[in-house]
């Protein structure tokens, strides 16, 4: 299982977002070059105030604004070869009849419970301001800060109440708390196993790293409740009044579910829908997510979450403790990426600052070197710099000069010289041992988790093809030693065939060319890495 954190259906996208959702498409699809029976999931954040709070800056329900923006997103990422398995939203039925059940989970297990806390309200108004319909200040770090989330400082995660000299968003009045009864998760009961979950958490060290210091800092349980009238309903009945009425009293009827109870759940949905569409024999959702439902996998799949670092607390604490709350089974990985600057600066929407997706595209760019330049540009829990003079030059030094100038000569060189191809049982014993080694490097960055590494793999071997076309110099054998210049153009193209099909996870429009162009049999996006072994 590999899934992509949910992109909240408010914005154009960037490649800032871009820069997850190409790492964990080239991770899934370089597990599928490997031979493993790999999902993957994601979907459209539906719910929460920033959905919310924008459809009403535009005059149309929240429903009405986020399908727009789902719909968008469902267009956009097969644009950038962001190839989903299944691709949902948390607003569909089966999302909500998840999220509910699991809630129910949750309560029948003993894991809630209600506590009055202070909400900010404003009373001018007449409304509670829940997460981002308030911001103030960070009674960490003392930045300012959205109601939920400390992101301009330290990126803690905020309860409701927590937040200081509270204001509301919608109308800039200074809000005062008053006191409300909301539901609450007992994350802190989970304290112990999550230290145990992050030492055997594999991905990116920051996933780990930053978790570490919250539990030591003594976790806080969970508010998953929301005065809201957007969102999944809490599973306790229909609303008996409005919540977004100035009365005290609040019924767990009336509240809804926070966007990060059911956001993370909809991996899980997703899942299900996508075992649904292609059956349970071609792909079990319950093996995969549930602890004891396939004796094969007793414990569950193999998940992997491709996020961005600034959701690491979601995925790596209440998540996980949701999961062992109810029998789920735990993620084995998660990969953080870094942000992406523009000019030093923080891509920034309400700014009109971010190279944005649609853009690119309509200006004629094939997404493919940016695929390549997102995966391989720094580590992958690293902040890049995005420059279009930087783009320029990793495009035209690594994937121009290294990848395709081997691939032209040896190409051309062929197709000149041999109508039917360059003939031979099989590769030279050194460029076979380089081919092995290059489909090793390809694992172990699938086992390190490194995208980066996957794509040194590919142009290191174009680089070797390079030097070994130059070394043999076959322009030269062809009137002097004619079987030894079809040997060395026979190794060229073996070459070329292990390139298409290691470079498919990053490049998957250029390689599947490739593939044609070496008249190989059906498609590169169904080949393994054997078939670069065979030569």
């Amino acid at each position: 299982m590999v899934t992509c954190g949910l992109p909240y259906a408010n914005g154009d996208l960037h490649i800032g977002h871009l820069r997850t959702y190409v790492g964990g498409d080239v991770y899934s699809r370089a597990l599928e070059r490997l031979g493993q029976e790999t999902a993957f999931v994601s979907g459209s954040d539906m719910h929460g105030t920033p959905v919310a709070v924008n459809a009403e800056q535009a005059g149309v329900s929240p429903e009405e604004f986020a399908l727009d923006w789902h719909e968008q997103y469902a267009e956009t990422f097969p644009e950038f070869n962001v190839d989903f398995d299944n691709y949902g939203h948390t607003h569909d039925e089966t999302n909500t009849e998840v999220t509910q059940q699991l809630v129910r989970d949750l309560d029948e297990g003993g894991h809630l419970y209600e506590k009055e806390i202070m909400v900010a309200y404003d009373p001018v108004d007449d409304q509670f301001l829940p997460d981002r319909y308030v911001e103030g200040t960070c009674p960490y770090c003392g930045a300012h800060a959205r109601g939920d989330e400390c992101d301009e400082g330290c990126q803690r995660h905020l309860e409701p109440g927590e937040i200081e000299d509270p204001e509301s968003t919608i109308t800039g009045n200074p809000a005062e708390y008053r006191e409300r009864t909301h539901q609450f998760f007992a994350v802190s009961e989970f304290a112990d196993y999550l230290t145990e979950f992050l030492d055997r958490l594999e991905g990116t060290s920051n996933a780990r790293n930053q978790p570490r210091e919250w539990i030591e800092q003594g976790l806080q349980d969970w508010c998953i409740t929301r005065d809201m009238d957007w969102g999944i309903d809490f599973p306790g009945g229909e609303a008996t009044e409005s919540p977004r009425e100035g009365g005290e009293a609040a019924d767990s009827r009336d509240l809804v579910l926070y966007v990060w109870v059911d956001a993370p759940i909809e991996y899980i949905s997703s899942t299900k829908q996508y075992s649904e569409r292609v059956g349970a024999d071609a792909f079990d959702w319950e093996a995969a997510w549930k602890e004891g439902a396939s004796d094969e996998h007793p414990e569950g799949g193999e998940i992997v979450h491709v996020i961005g670092r600034d959701i690491i607390q979601h995925h790596t604490i209440f998540w996980p403790a949701m999961l062992e709350a109810t029998d789920h089974a735990e993620p084995r990985a998660v990969m953080a990426s870094g942000f992406v600057t523009l000019g030093g600066k923080g891509f920034s929407t309400s700014r009109d600052r971010a190279v944005w997706a649609d853009e690119y595209l309509d200006e004629g760019f094939h997404p493919d070197p940016l695929r390549y330049y997102l995966a391989t540009n720094g580590g992958f829990q690293q902040d890049v710099d995005f420059s279009w003079e930087k783009f320029a030059e990793r495009v035209n030094t690594e994937l121009v000069g290294t990848v395709g100038n081997f691939l032209y000569r040896s190409l051309l060189f062929a197709h000149r010289n041999y109508e039917d191809g360059p003939d031979a049982d099989a590769p030279s014993d050194e460029v076979a041992a380089r081919i092995d080694e290059a489909v090793e490097e390809f694992a172990a960055a699938v086992n390190g988790y490194s995208v980066r590494a996957l794509g040194d793999a590919v142009t290191d071997l174009a680089r070797y093809g390079n030097e070994y076309i130059q070394r043999n110099e076959p322009w030269k054998l062809v009137d002097e030693e004619p079987a030894e210049a079809e040997r060395v153009i026979y190794d060229c193209v073996a070459l070329a065939k292990a390139i298409a099909v290691c470079f498919e996870p990053l490049a998957p429009e250029k390689s599947e060319r490739l593939w044609d162009q070496l008249g190989e049999p059906g498609s590169v996006h169904d080949a393994t890495v054997e078939a670069a072994r065979e030569g």
